[in-house]
């Protein structure tokens, strides 16, 4: 079973290097900004797997980290690209 778990992270890992290519050649910092998700994404998965077949406890960690880290990633990008606008009043009090 630990063969095929491996096999597994070894192949999301492959379809993650092709996710690099796409971050490279990008037309649009958006696509960028998605194939850097499924990086992170990616990898989340992968290291979950391998913590599982090795018993590792802090691997899992490390995966939880890093897939937190990705959410904040995507709310800053989203931040940036809009401008900020979040609804609330600036610093004159207007909307």
């Amino acid at each position: 079973m630990s063969a095929f778990l491996l096999g597994t992270a070894i192949f999301i890992l492959a379809t993650v290097a092709v996710a690099l290519a796409r971050i490279l050649r990008g037309p649009a910092d958006a696509d960028r900004m998605m194939a850097a998700q499924l990086l992170g994404t990616g990898g989340v998965a992968a290291l979950l797997i391998v913590g599982v077949v090795i018993g590792e406890d802090s691997v899992l960690n490390v995966a939880l980290t890093i897939a937190l880290l990705a959410a904040f990633a995507s709310v800053t990008f989203f931040k940036v690209t809009t401008g900020g606008a979040s609804g609330e009043a600036d610093e004159e009090g207007q909307p």
